[in-house]
């Protein structure tokens, strides 16, 4: 069952990554698994968290030719996840053969997701590094809508273009969150933040916390306020 608040674990080694769960007590809270752990570790750190009833979100950014992906994805099905993404950018055939390999590796619903412009990027960059027109805002919500046409269930982007990507792919499509910060924490590289309140008074489905937990002097209650302010609508 996929969650609402997945929890980044952003370390090198699966002994650190189990560390921490055990020792902040936050066994069985949903989580999500990127690069850095996951190419390390391989599927098998997958397979260990599985057993202690994690959620997943498997966040590998597939980009690649659409056979590739295709082929990817299949094996990445049988791991049985809840959620993996693609970029979008990727194009429609990559997303379609993406979806493709999820239906053909499993029986299992993992939900396919789209990377629109990721929380790092401002209009700036946008425009004069990577020669796009229009904003950050316009386009996230154009590849929102570009990806639902080729199969995505969801996308990840900021919370600032959530509300949006709604109201133009509809209340089904699922918005993926990250750049969630407490309001006492640092932005850190991320340009595009919010705080869970206003994540979900801005049409979020599911939030992504990494650095606002995992650096905090109390990761439990770091979780717990995110998921109290989430549910309820309470300012950290």
């Amino acid at each position: 069952m996929i969650g609402n608040t997945y929890l980044s674990l952003d370390f090198p080694t699966w002994v650190e990554t189990k560390n921490f769960i055990d020792q902040h007590e936050l066994q069985a809270i949903p989580v999500k698994v990127g690069m850095e752990l996951f190419y390390r570790e391989g599927p098998s750190v997958i397979e260990k968290l599985k057993q202690d009833n994690h959620a997943i979100f498997l966040d590998l950014k597939l980009h690649d030719i659409p056979t590739t992906v295709r082929k990817a994805m299949k094996n990445l099905a049988k791991l049985e996840v809840d959620m993996v993404n693609v970029h979008a950018l990727g194009g429609s055939e990559m997303i379609q053969q993406a979806k493709e390999g999820l239906l053909s590796g499993s029986n299992h619903e993992t939900k396919l997701i789209a990377v629109t412009v990721l929380t790092s990027m401002n209009d700036t960059i946008m425009n004069h590094e990577l020669k796009l027109s229009g904003s950050v805002n316009e386009n996230a919500v154009h590849f929102a809508d570009f990806a639902k046409q080729n199969g995505a269930d969801g996308v990840v982007c900021s919370v600032h273009e959530a509300k949006q990507i709604k109201a133009t792919c509809g209340p089904s499509f699922l918005t993926v969150t990250p750049g969630i910060r407490l309001q006492e924490s640092d932005t850190n590289d991320q340009k595009r933040v919010a705080t869970p309140m206003f994540a979900r008074e801005n049409g979020a489905d599911i939030l992504v916390i990494g650095r606002t937990v995992t650096n905090a002097k109390h990761p439990k209650s770091a979780y717990e306020k995110v998921q109290k302010e989430w549910g309820n609508g309470f300012k950290s």
